[in-house]
């Protein structure tokens, strides 16, 4: 920690600089659980380094993804849990570098509040590590900004940025796609972290008991299961590459099914989705019935139990589906490649 550094008139302002070394030092022990190979810096330079190994790839081709949490937070705030949230900020991010056939590498994250706490950055950090951890990348580096008079002292914003790297002989050509592939889902494990504008509406959160036990939720309170941090697939879907052809993958965030899965059909093609097929969650029957939502707007604005679609051709849809389950995937077909120009129908 570097006690010579300290401004008691930027203190007065509002920012205390040694907050922040003190949240650095709380955080590290965290980050120490993410280093793979190819990390050749410490945290707290200006700049994190990081050496891909190139070995085996023909032409390499960086991938990149950021995104933030959104009004989820808002939920944090108010159950005053901080330990998820960064795994969706990882989530977010590295799903979608997935869907182009690359392996993330590292993370950074970005956080500016209020006023820094440094317990709670640590806590905001260690969700970050923890889905770092599960994408099997590094977070070499972030940036904390006490923003006084910007943001309300308990509250704060999380964004991350990512990168990978993928061979552009073996990245994902959806050109490849033909009429008959198999449509394979891969199970959210809730909300994930798109909607919450409408969720938080729906029920009111802030004049709400987050915490009491809700019974169509099975008993767990409604703060909890909407906190459920994001699924990341990175690992079995890393695994199901080196077994089987794929045709097209979709991280299905804001937008829900009908945004995001035309986004790897290619013209002339469309997604045929059986709606009996999709295991949809409690949570989103809540929303539905609470809020009066149709099937429709439900199915254009949350991922409903599909965190990410899978195509594959129509002869290896078995072997896929072996493959996700022995990585612990609860994989099922909901559909198929037809010919049309809708890029999606669900009947």
């Amino acid at each position: 920690m570097n006690n010579a550094s300290r401004s008691d008139a930027y203190a007065a302002a509002g920012v205390d600089i040694t907050a922040g070394y003190q949240a650095v030092e709380l955080m590290k022990k965290h980050i120490a659980r993410t280093a793979v190979p190819g990390v050749c810096s410490d945290v707290g330079g200006f700049g994190g380094l990081f050496e891909p190994a190139l070995t085996g790839i023909r032409k390499p081709v960086l991938v990149s993804g950021t995104d933030g949490v959104g009004t989820k937070l808002k939920i944090a705030f108010l159950m005053d849990r901080h330990d998820t949230v960064g795994i969706d900020c990882v989530a977010m991010c590295v799903n979608d570098i997935i869907c182009c056939g690359a392996k993330p590498l590292f993370f950074l994250d970005y956080i500016a509040c209020g006023k820094n706490v440094p317990e709670r950055i640590e806590q905001i950090v260690k969700g970050v590590c923890d889905g770092c951890v599960q994408a099997g990348a590094a977070l070499i580096g972030g940036e904390t900004a006490e923003m006084p008079g910007f943001y309300p002292e308990d509250e704060y914003d999380l964004a991350g940025f990512a990168v990978g790297l993928g061979d552009r002989e073996k990245l994902i050509d959806s050109a490849q796609m033909a009429e008959g592939d198999a449509v394979i889902a891969l199970p959210s494990s809730g909300v994930h972290s798109n909607g919450f504008s409408l969720v938080r509406k729906v029920f009111d959160v802030e004049n709400t008991d987050l915490r009491a036990p809700v019974g169509a939720l099975g008993g767990q309170s409604l703060g909890e299961a909407l906190l459920t941090p994001t699924r990341i697939y990175v690992k079995p879907v890393l695994k199901l590459l080196e077994e089987v052809t794929v045709h097209g993958i979709s991280h299905i965030t804001g937008g829900g099914f009908y945004e995001n899965i035309p986004r790897s059909i290619p013209d002339g093609l469309c997604a045929q989705i059986d709606r009996s097929a999709v295991r949809v969650p409690a949570v989103f029957s809540l929303i539905a019935e609470k809020g009066g939502i149709p099937e429709r707007d439900m199915f254009n604005t949350f991922n409903m139990g599909v965190g990410m679609s899978i195509i594959v051709p129509a002869d290896m849809a078995d072997k896929a589906l072996q493959v996700l389950r022995d990585c612990g995937e609860d994989a099922a077909v909901i559909g198929r490649i037809v010919r049309g120009d809708e890029k999606i129908r669900i009947d």
